[in-house]
């Protein structure tokens, strides 16, 4: 299956993925602290067991930084 990671075309070799697979394979430091946006929209962390990537899917990991003066 062909998706998108981040602007990168990845193409994987399992027919069933969810994105806390995802999340494992492409060996996120700190899941609990990425924000994953699939196709356009924003996914909570409770979805991420229960939802499946499809052929030409568009995944992003949103990372957020702290800081300030």
């Amino acid at each position: 299956m062909k998706i998108s990671i981040n602007g990168e075309i990845k193409e994987l070799s399992q027919e069933k993925l969810s994105i806390a697979e995802l999340l494992k394979i492409e060996k996120v430091e700190m899941p609990d602290m990425v924000s994953v946006q699939l196709n356009d929209e924003f996914l909570r962390q409770n979805e991420y067991e229960g939802t499946f990537l499809k052929e030409n899917d568009t995944v992003n990991f949103l990372y957020f930084m702290g800081g300030g003066a």
